[in-house]
């Protein structure tokens, strides 16, 4: 997920005007500032409703912060490289794709326990799903162009899936079937999470590098956001690209609310944009939000309606060397932070 230089989102200039939202949909606005600091990186952050906690992976630890006291409640330590958290709330477990080490970690979603470790056949796991039909854990492996199968119950590896290209972003539609955005190659996979085959292979053009994804169950809509400042809108019936919407640059997350028909995109520019889904086909952008620079991955609450986003201060971009030609600006330690927004009352 957050890979690319930072050195562009945080010199381009930021379209920080919010614009006034159209009809019934509402706007929003950055609430509150959670200052969590620490050091090291971040990636994915998922909010489990029910519960009442978000996960923030950082670097090496997953941190869970109770999202009515704004504070944190635990740690669970040792996930080198982790991206993301994955959720199987009817057994009891979360799951961590620990990049670095190409594992995965089971833990207790009460007491955030560690209760296992599985080691992935395959390089850097990044975007991790738990498919409720299959009952099995999906890890998305970016440096193997593949995705692996885990029994959530038995923890043992059960196959893995070519997807012919880097996997970013996946969402289930729940009857066994699984969507996942391939980056390099602008494309939607999808493929049967019983019988682990690929039964597609949808182009997103005129949508470049995908990143985020999102799913309207309701109406079999998927939403992609994509490195040249689009979102596009994927009929997951048909793989027919319906609509693109415009939205700001660096998106790296992608959030639906069914309750209020928006979608979200967190952009590295600085802002979140708000779309609202005014038909299955048709969708108008209700509001540009500022946020802060970096602030690029996303968690949306559908209990509150409140969206998640975090980021940190950088200092300034090393030179480029001849072993390092591509360099990113350091995060300022002790910076990290969670940027809360909740609609405009």
């Amino acid at each position: 997920m957050v890979r690319r230089s930072l050195l562009a989102l945080l010199l381009a200039p930021s379209l920080l005007l919010a614009q006034p939202a159209r009809g019934r949909a509402p706007s929003y606005h950055v609430a509150r500032r959670i200052l969590i600091g620490g050091e090291g990186g971040w990636d994915y952050l998922v909010a489990d409703s029910a519960a009442h906690r978000l996960y923030l992976s950082r670097s090496t630890h997953v941190l869970v912060l109770n999202t009515d006291t704004d504070s944190v409640m635990g740690d669970i330590p040792g996930t080198a490289g982790v991206h993301g958290v994955a959720l199987a709330r009817d057994l009891g477990r979360g799951f961590t794709s620990n990049g670095r080490d190409s594992t995965v970690t089971i833990f207790d979603l009460t007491s955030l326990a560690r209760e296992g470790t599985v080691t992935v056949p395959a390089r850097n796991p990044d975007a991790i799903l738990f498919e409720p039909v299959s009952r099995l854990v999906f890890t998305f492996n970016g440096g193997s162009a593949s995705a692996t199968a885990i029994d959530a119950i038995t923890g043992n590896v059960v196959g893995t899936i070519a997807l012919g290209g880097k996997p970013e972003a996946a969402v289930s539609d729940t009857t066994g079937r699984v969507l996942v955005n391939i980056e390099d190659r602008s494309e939607i996979v999808a493929f049967n999470a019983r019988t682990l085959a690929v039964t597609a292979h949808w182009p997103l053009a005129p949508c470049e590098e995908p990143t985020g994804l999102a799913f309207d169950r309701a109406h079999d809509r998927l939403f992609a956001g994509c490195s040249n400042s689009l979102l596009a809108v994927v009929d997951a019936a048909s793989g027919r690209v319906v609509a693109t919407v415009p939205i700001g640059q660096g998106v790296d997350g992608v959030a639906f609310d069914p309750a209020t028909q928006l979608v979200f995109s967190t952009n590295g520019e600085g802002t979140v944009s708000v779309i609202h889904e005014d038909t299955p086909d048709s969708y108008t952008v209700v509001a540009t939000v500022p946020t802060e620079r970096g602030a690029r991955t996303i968690a949306l609450d559908e209990r509150t309606h409140k969206v998640y986003t975090v980021t940190a201060q950088f200092g300034p971009t090393p030179a480029p060397s001849a072993d390092r030609p591509h360099t990113r600006p350091p995060i300022v330690p002790g910076t990290f932070v969670v940027l809360v927004l909740a609609p405009d009352r």
